[in-house]
């Protein structure tokens, strides 16, 4: 630590650290364009230029470093002067237009206009016009206010690891553009918009929707993914117009991803649900919420063998509504309930941890030294945690994937596995192995056995090296792998790698509230009397079905099977947001509930955070927030203890039986270790072609799937399959072709894609789109047929 002097006051800071940092901590101003705490320093906007003592000249405060005894003086005349025409040269250029400019009210060049501008220009000349770009659907441009700051271009090249903004000319014709005029397409792009300290790059969605003044602020949280981004929610008339990130250093340090930025435009569908429906002798009809209550719980009082009745929760709801849902089903005697949407391989359930989750904070993950992930695109799954895994591999991370997919990560990869999903057993079998061989420890029951066949190439035992000898490493089984139909036995050779290589195991997990569905008991193995799982459910066809936040066609493994039991089953209750045909389909009772910006509630992130949020947004015409619902009914069944008044008593009352304390609960590296068993051999001999189904970025949930603007991006472009040219080949398919796919009886017409990203002998079609509505299981075998007309991709 040294000691300075700003402004006459003794400040301490540490050695090295820049001035600006010293002044802001020590709560003095100084005024900055291009300075941001999380970018690199370019020094390029000269306004924090601040007097030192026995400096010839005026230096930037950014850019300097202290030393000890250095004297500081950001309010002298000679450092007003310098600010002061600083200030009158950036304005040379810049428009007058703060009436139409939607940064108006929150621009910097405003504020440091009134304290440091002049009320006259000694510029009389022409100002310079810059040509508008168009960068993509989610972000305005209104490039003639650009003051060159490049907090854009630094964002892009250093924490979306994309550098698709650059600057070309210099002095006042240097202009911000993207490479020959491409689309700026990274998942966090939006934060751009927040970093720009004028008006030069705005939100396109919320163009000329409001002035600043207007809207309230509200804190929430992302509902998207498993990592919880805390934002924030302005709101004009009770409509959000935007969501900015919120800083928290422990979670999303102030980014958030362009999901959870722009998803807020699918509460505006016209599928959103505002009234109960009831089918009435197979028509539906508009009911008032008494009516409708009460004929959901009579057809569900009318099934006599309560174990009939299933269960299916989205693991994305409030922990408030998982709570009360689980509560209530018991209640009436079922437990058939779960919220595993994509699982489809349960022999392991014995082995889970009392929830899912990292093992550590999500900060965290930018500490560690190496890392294995195992049927993860964390960089589409999760933005955040691919960024948090980006910052760790700048820092000399080495990080290793088993994929069925090459994907386009935003970081070195040391070692790629790509293989079909059925062989995954045999790749971590060689980890293993190589794993066993490098530990001192004894093997587990069975495991030399099992691997002894296995092959182990340099680059497995390199991948064991660098987790082994890494201070910090980390096992991720991602959300792919978690749907494959031999999770059990990937997870338990996993689990023995993270030990033998003193890792820790961790999960990224579905939905926005998975670990939540744990510590709430949304699992049919949380009595006693263990009830069935979502394939068991499913398959075994029961008589009624409570199907909570859930789309059926697009949420759900296999799609098809789920059609054929909801049509199958006497009573079919929905609560969701949303209706469309298909939920029509086969519904008795749809009963609209909140999105989630319209209740308050609770989210518990990957991580074990507990972050509750208050209602941000007024609710869709007569929809309810889901735990009123589900408190009514609770009442119309005779269940004791749904007498809660607000969210707040009910996730007290969690707490209360978790034994949690201020608002977090505890996690540990040993909490996901799981107690060794060892798994059959689950080699796949199949010969057929696989499909793989990741979820895209932008098909996670029924929100997201109808925001406009992200389904305009190039990630949302999806409704294609794809092979790879030695399959395509050997098929003898073409590029742009129209061909059918197959799964049993089901098929389906799309367009193929040629890729050499996927791996041999697969298919990837994606869940969640509206080609795979009516097919069969994400990684069951499919069928190819070729069609006669072709389809141009891009069309």
């Amino acid at each position: 630590m040294v000691t300075i002097e700003i402004n006459g006051i003794k400040v301490e800071a540490e050695q090295g650290q820049m001035l600006i940092e010293a002044a802001d901590k020590a709560g003095i101003a100084i005024p900055r364009f291009c300075y941001h705490k999380n970018l690199s320093i370019a020094a390029n906007c000269r306004m924090c230029l601040v007097e030192v003592e026995k400096a010839p000249k005026p230096i930037p405060a950014c850019a300097t470093p202290v030393t000890d005894g250095m004297v500081v003086n950001t309010r002298s005349t000679k450092a007003l002067a310098a600010q002061k025409a600083v200030m009158e040269f950036l304005l040379i250029n810049h428009p007058l237009d703060c009436p139409v400019c939607d940064q108006g009210g929150e621009c910097d060049l405003q504020d440091f206009s009134i304290g440091y501008g002049g009320d006259s220009s000694q510029y009389a000349e022409l100002k310079r016009v810059v040509r508008d770009k168009d960068i993509g659907p989610l972000i305005s441009t209104e490039l003639t206010r650009c003051i060159h700051c490049t907090r854009c271009v630094r964002f892009g090249q250093e924490i979306a690891g994309m550098r698709e903004l650059g600057a070309t000319g210099r002095g006042e014709w240097m202009e911000i553009g993207t490479y020959i005029e491409k689309s700026v397409n990274s998942e966090l792009s939006g934060n751009i918009i927040d970093l720009c300290p004028v008006g030069a790059l705005t939100s396109k969605v919320s163009r000329f929707n409001y002035r600043v003044w207007e809207l309230s602020s509200n804190d929430s949280i992302g509902a998207h993914d498993c990592v919880g981004s805390n934002s924030n929610v302005q709101v004009k008339s009770g409509e959000i117009k935007r969501v900015i990130g919120r800083e928290n250093e422990n979670i999303n340090d102030q980014w958030i991803s362009d999901r959870d930025r722009y998803s807020f435009e699918g509460l505006a569908s016209d599928e959103r649900l505002g009234k109960p429906l009831i089918k009435k002798d197979g028509e539906w009809q508009e009911v008032s919420w008494d009516d409708a209550l009460q004929f959901a719980v009579n057809g569900l009082k009318a099934v006599s063998d309560k174990t009939q009745i299933g269960s299916i929760c989205s693991p994305s709801v409030t922990t408030e509504e998982m709570y009360l849902l689980q509560k209530m089903m018991r209640g009436i005697g079922c437990d058939n309930i779960d919220h595993r949407l994509r699982q489809t391989d349960f022999s392991g359930d014995a082995q889970d941890p009392a929830f899912l989750g990292l093992g550590m904070a999500v900060a965290d993950i930018a500490k560690q030294q190496a890392a294995l992930l195992i049927g993860s695109n964390i960089r589409k799954e999760q933005p955040i945690l691919g960024h948090q895994l980006r910052q760790a591999s700048l820092k000399g991370a080495q990080l290793s994937f088993v994929n069925s997919v090459r994907y386009d990560f935003i970081f070195a990869v040391a070692q790629d596995f790509i293989i079909a999903p059925k062989d995954f057993f045999n790749e971590l079998k060689s980890l293993a192995k190589a794993a066993l061989d490098k530990s001192s420890a004894d093997a587990p029951d069975g495991l030399a056995a099992l691997v002894a066949s296995a092959k182990v190439s340099e680059a497995h035992q390199a991948c064991i090296e660098q987790l082994a000898s890494a201070e910090n490493s980390i096992v991720m089984l991602g959300t792919i792998a978690q749907s494959m139909p031999d999770y059990a036995a990937l997870r338990m050779l996993a689990s023995y790698i993270a030990e033998a290589t003193h890792s820790t195991l961790s999960y990224l997990t579905p939905g926005a509230n998975t670990s939540a569905a744990y510590l709430t008991g949304v699992l049919p193995t949380a009595s006693e009397t263990q009830g069935l799982n979502t394939q068991a459910m499913l398959a075994d066809g029961l008589k009624a079905y409570v199907l909570y936040g859930v789309e059926s066609d697009y949420d759900i493994e296999n799609p098809a099977q789920v059609h054929n039991a909801l049509s199958k089953a006497d009573f079919v209750v929905l609560m969701n947001a949303y209706v469309t045909d298909a939920i029509k389909e086969n519904a008795d009772v749809i009963l609209p509930i909140s999105a989630i910006t319209e209740a308050s509630g609770t989210l518990i992130n990957v991580a074990g955070n507990w972050q509750s949020f208050a209602a941000v947004s007024k609710a869709y015409e007569q929809s309810k927030p889901g735990w009123k619902v589900l408190r009514v009914m609770g009442n119309l069944f005779d269940i004791d203890g749904f007498d809660y008044q607000s969210s707040e008593e009910i996730i007290n009352e969690l707490k209360a039986s978790n034994a949690v304390k201020d608002d977090q609960s505890e996690t540990s590296k040993a909490s996901n270790q799981v107690i060794w068993a060892c798994p059959a051999d689950s080699s796949a001999d199949s010969t057929g072609l696989q499909r793989i189904a990741e979820l895209p970025i932008y098909r996670v949930d029924a929100v997201t799937r109808r925001a406009t603007a992200l389904n305009l991006t190039e990630d949302a472009q999806v409704e294609f399959a794809k092979v790879n040219s030695q399959l395509a080949s050997q098929l003898k398919l073409d590029d742009k072709q129209t061909v059918t796919a197959k799964q049993g009886d089901n098929t389906v017409e799309i367009t193929l894609s040629i890729d050499d990203s996927i791996a041999d002998n697969c298919v990837y079609l994606p869940a969640g789109i509206n080609a795979a509505a009516s097919l069969c299981g994400g990684f069951d075998t499919i069928e190819l047929i070729s069609t006669s007309n072709t389809t141009n991709v891009a069309e």
